[in-house]
Formats: structure tokens, sequence, C-alpha cells
């Protein structure tokens, strides 16, 4: 059934996001072919006309935010986030409603800051399925390997079936006071969620999977940057 589709606000947590990596620097602000992560990041997500807004959580202290490219967009702005990531998250949702008006029904669309190689084609995808299913969705894309649950000792106990299982991306996108509500339940009763589409699910909401490309990968380890450079130059 077509929804209504009210606004879309992108929140990008950036303060948890700011972990070194053997560097100087957070990794968000990594350098990567000639500008900072997070400007790579944004710019997918601001080549999307559908959104209206992007809110960046930063840290407190965060000198090199305005030093990014994207800091001074016309489409950008930022906040600060919170302790951990569902914090920043909450964080940014309050914002869009107290400084932006935003409305339970609006959209909001989740992406790491240090994912820079979304696609525009898998963005469009998970914009147009929830818009159309009027349901929250996320990008994955399915496991081709070999999984292997091992103990304490890295030993391997058991071989796991891969079937019916992926791997959870970002963005993820869901109804602006749906999303409040889970986040909010899990931080009540101190439940870890690792990603908002985990919140989304144990407050009894259905999340569907878009399928998207593999090379949406988080930079985490240092070989990540020479990964993100290969996508990014194709």
């Amino acid at each position: 059934m077509q929804s209504i589709a009210n606004q879309i606000w992108a929140i990008v947590p950036a303060a948890g996001s700011g972990r070194r990596m053997n560097a100087g620097q957070p990794k968000q602000y990594l350098p990567l072919r000639g500008r900072a992560v997070i400007d790579h990041t944004l710019e997918v997500i601001l080549s999307e006309p559908r959104v209206d807004k992007v809110l960046v959580g930063i840290r407190q202290e965060d000198p090199e935010w305005s030093q990014s490219l994207s800091s001074g967009h016309l489409r950008v702005s930022s906040y600060v986030g919170g302790a951990e990531r569902v914090n920043t998250v909450l964080n940014g949702i309050k914002a869009v409603t107290t400084e932006f008006n935003g409305v339970s029904d609006d959209w909001i669309l989740v992406h790491d800051a240090v994912r820079p190689c979304l696609k525009n084609s898998d963005l469009t995808s998970l914009i147009k399925f929830c818009l159309h299913s009027g349901e929250g969705a996320i990008l994955g894309t399915t496991v081709v390997d070999t999984i292997k649950r091992v103990d304490a000792q890295s030993t391997v106990v058991k071989t796991e079936s891969r079937e019916g299982l992926w791997r959870a991306l970002t963005p993820q996108m869901f109804r602006l006071g749906a999303l409040r509500d889970a986040l909010e339940f899990c931080v009540k009763n101190e439940i870890e969620c690792t990603d908002e589409a985990q919140a989304m699910e144990l407050s009894g909401y259905t999340v569907s999977m878009v399928s998207a490309d593999s090379s949406n990968i988080k930079i985490t380890h240092p070989g990540d940057l020479a990964l993100a450079d290969f996508y990014l130059s194709k």
C-alpha cells in the first residue's frame, strides 16, 4: 500500500565512531582520496533529493568536524551526540523534532559515518521500498562465507548453516516515532543493541531487508581504507 512520504531526515552518528584506528585522528576524519571519510559518506546521502536534512551527531569537543567539507553544506547540521550510539541517535531524533519540527510519521534514515562506499542505487532502493510499503527496512547482503562457531580457545565447535543469514548494513530507515519508542525502550530496560533494527525487532516491529552491494563496507581496520579507495575508484 502506498504510504504518505512525509519528510526524510538522515541521522549520521559520528560521536562513537571517533575511536582511533592506529592513527592520530578519528576514523571518520581519516583522509580518503583527498577528502575525509565522512565527506564521502555524506556526499551520497546528500545526492538523494528526497532527504530533507542531514544531522551529524558529533562529540562535545570535535574541532575536526568544522574542517570537513560537509560541515558548511546548507542541508547539513550538527548536534552533540551521546556516550553510545543509541544515545546519539536519540539525541538526533530530539533535534529533528525540536529544532526542525519533525513529526512521528516522518522517516529517519540512520547511516554510519564510516561507510563511505554506499551506492546511490542502494540508497534509492531502500527509500523506495519504505515509502511504498510504509514499513521500516535496512540494507543488507547475504552471507556467502562458511560460518564457524568457536569456543573460548578459538576451537571450532560447529559449522553454522548460512541459510537465511544476512549481514546488516546501513542506512536503516524507520518511522521517527516508532524508532524513538524502540530506542527508548532499550535504554530504559538496559538492552544493548548493535543497530537500530535490533531495537525495532525487540519492540515488535516488522523489519524488512533490502539487498545491497557488498562494497558498502564499514571502516574498522587499517586495510579497510585501501579497500574503500578501491571501491570508490570504480
